[in-house]
């Protein structure tokens, strides 16, 4: 959502998402029962600030919250 233009964005990490679902569609295929497999939550969190956006607002960001980013959006 930061890409977006919203000031901040939280959630789960899309690419981790993926590769957690690639995996099991590979057990699936490879024969193993979708009722059996187990139910899993996300386990990777990212958060994505927008420095423009916050520019532009006239907001600053805290530093803490700088460096808990996982990504600055210029």
């Amino acid at each position: 959502m930061a890409q977006a233009g919203f000031l901040l964005g939280y959630g789960t990490d899309l690419v981790a998402l993926s590769r957690r679902g690639a995996t099991f569609v590979d057990k699936i295929l490879r024969g193993a029962p979708p009722g059996e497999l187990p139910i899993e939550l996300p386990a990777k969190f990212e958060l994505v600030a927008n420095l423009g956006a916050a520019r532009a607002i006239g907001i600053t960001f805290p530093a803490v919250t700088l460096q808990r980013a996982d990504r600055l959006i210029a």
